[in-house]
């Protein structure tokens, strides 16, 4: 019986130890609880360009090891862990350009390290409409500091001063304008709105490639004209060869924009990332506001990344000065593209002017006119400016193109002028370079080198005329790559003692004269409606690769190893705009 009774015993302990085994070995065996995803509670919703914050916390008891986020179904983002049994999950998400109402879902799981996936959890983020701008209206004179802000819309109310100047040499105001990059100002088309910083006051407008600073029309898109409102006058005390009376030193017009000193490093402010569209306005007969004005500035203003398009007038005139510019664009105007008076000698390099067919002025459209004075006289300092890298595309792209004839010159170098090109493409004009002595004497400057052309390039078109310029059209144009006053009377013209104008170009350093620009690297949609290409394709056998400019021009200038304003890098990317028609300002 004790036997039996110890077996029993035995039996019963080893049931019981085994119990326990097996229960011990099924809590090491046990998994923990997959993850869980709790996503911020606050509702999300933003303008298109607004940052908001994605959050989402996470509770991973077996160790989190990672967290996948998708972005309406795509990949937005991914984090690993370290096997946190908690943790919170934030990502900054700038709100896609999206219309208002639409949403953008942002779904967010956890893996941990038993490869247990939670739940998606859903944030939603909701696009709202972006306000409109106050639109602030501004007259007469401004004085003292004033800011223009980025919220705001400015609409200028026929002529708005920076200080003022009612009789020349009587500064009555002065002020400094600060507009924020991304302002726009818009001019009041019934009173012909127009910005003029007077002389002793500045504006420094600063925009940047991606935010542009632009003074436009106050109209819709589809009904801008050229004309539409005044532009902007900048006024400066450096030098020009005016006579120094009252009378003389007011810019044509007569609106009160006195300009001219002797302080050839006045500083007038800054430009940077500006465009100017759909100005310009006849003040006079043959006296107007061009969209962009430089009265006598001088070279402690920096004007750097500006465009000038269809404008009524010039798109950039200097009447005197000493300014220093670069990176430039005249797109599609009707009178000058690049217009240089009363003494203006500063540097400008990289720019370019592109005209479209039918817009010419009664007057001849160019992309350089170059006058001393209006008289040709030899009143100093001389108008002997000095532009490099300069791309100077007219009309005609192709024989069949028709444009307006009053089309006349790349370059109509005038009046007694002693103006410097350097690095320079000129091609589409009835003329390539005009040497014009009917009033003062530009031949003369040209024979003793103080008009000065070096690494220009002309371009003809193919099937234009006899020559590729137009010759012998029964109409206008009559061109000539190189012509001077007598070319279109004489059969045999000439520039400089017995050498024909083309004889005379092709002497000086690096110029050349090519049929076409089928082999210069150029893009055809120079000549289009969309935005151009104006990178060089290389490897050409006439490329515009490969000329430097002359050593000895000042350290403005950047050293550069090709003909025009582009080689391989496109500076008008961001902040050109070639197609301002359709863009609404105004919202």
């Amino acid at each position: 019986m004790k036997l039996i009774q110890s077996k029993i015993t035995k039996a019963v302990a080893m049931m019981l130890s085994m119990a326990l085994v097996f229960s011990a070995c099924k809590k090491e065996d046990e998994v923990a609880p997959a993850p869980t995803v709790s996503a911020g509670s606050a509702a999300l919703s933003g303008v298109p360009g607004a940052k908001v914050t994605i959050t989402a916390t996470v509770s991973a008891p077996g160790g989190l090891k990672s967290i996948t986020v998708l972005k309406n179904g795509a990949a937005f983002d991914s984090k690993t862990f370290a096997g946190e049994t908690s943790a919170t999950y934030t990502k900054e998400y700038t709100i896609d350009n999206l219309a208002a109402g639409a949403v953008v879902n942002f779904t967010v799981q956890a893996l941990d390290n038993n490869n247990q996936s939670s739940t998606l959890a859903t944030i939603p983020v909701t696009i709202t409409a972006i306000p409109p701008k106050t639109i602030v209206e501004v007259k007469g004179s401004l004085e003292g500091n004033v800011t223009w802000t980025a919220d705001k819309i400015y609409k200028l109310v026929g002529f708005v001063r920076v200080g003022q100047e009612e009789v020349f040499g009587t500064i009555t105001k002065t002020g400094t304008l600060t507009i924020e990059a991304g302002t726009t100002i818009i001019g009041d088309r019934a009173t012909k709105g127009t910005l003029v910083v007077q002389r002793g006051s500045k504006i420094i407008a600063n925009g940047t490639a991606d935010k542009p600073i632009v003074f436009t029309s106050e109209r819709n898109p589809g009904e801008r004209e050229a004309g539409d409102w005044g532009g902007l006058v900048i006024c400066g005390k450096a030098p020009n060869n005016l006579p120094d009376d009252k009378t003389n030193r007011e810019l044509e017009g007569g609106y009160g924009a006195f300009h001219g000193g002797s302080d050839a490093a006045d500083n007038s402010g800054s430009l940077k990332y500006v465009r100017v569209e759909y100005a310009g306005i006849p003040v006079n007969p043959n006296q107007e506001i061009n969209s962009f004005t430089f009265g006598s500035v001088g070279s402690g203003t920096t004007v750097d990344y500006i465009m000038a398009s269809y404008g009524l007038d010039d798109s950039f005139e200097w009447f005197g000065g000493t300014v220093n510019c670069k990176h430039m664009i005249a797109y599609r105007g009707l009178d000058d593209d690049f217009d240089t008076d009363n003494g203006f000698s500063g540097y400008v390099q990289y720019g370019v002017g592109i005209r479209g067919t039918t817009q010419a002025d009664q007057s001849g459209s160019n992309g350089f006119e170059c006058d001393n004075d209006a008289n040709g006289s030899s009143n100093t300092p001389y108008t002997s400016a000095i532009f490099a890298n300069m791309s100077i595309i007219g009309a005609k792209g192709k024989a069949e193109t028709s444009i307006n004839v009053q089309f006349q010159n790349g370059a109509q170098l005038r009046r007694n002028n002693k103006q410097k090109l350097y690095n320079t493409f000129i091609t589409g004009y009835p003329n390539g370079v005009y040497i014009d002595s009917q009033r003062g004497d530009a031949k003369g400057n040209a024979a003793k080198g103080d008009i000065d052309l070096q690494n220009v390039v002309l371009a003809g078109v193919d099937g234009w005329g006899t020559n590729g310029w137009g010759q012998g059209f029964a109409t206008n144009p009559k061109g000539f790559a190189v012509a001077d006053a007598e070319q279109n009377t004489a059969a045999t013209a000439i520039l400089i003692g017995t050498q024909k104008p083309s004889e005379w170009f092709v002497s000086l350093k690096g110029n050349k004269i090519l049929a076409n620009t089928s082999k210069t690297g150029l893009s055809s949609t120079l000549w289009g409606t969309g935005t151009p290409t104006f990178t060089l394709t290389t490897g050409t056998a006439e490329s515009l690769i490969g000329s430097s400019l002359p050593a000895t021009l000042p350290a403005f200038f950047d050293k550069t190893d090709f003909v025009g304003a582009f080689k391989d890098t496109d500076w008008t990317k961001g902040w050109a705009e070639f197609n301002p028609q359709s863009v609404t300002y105004i919202k």
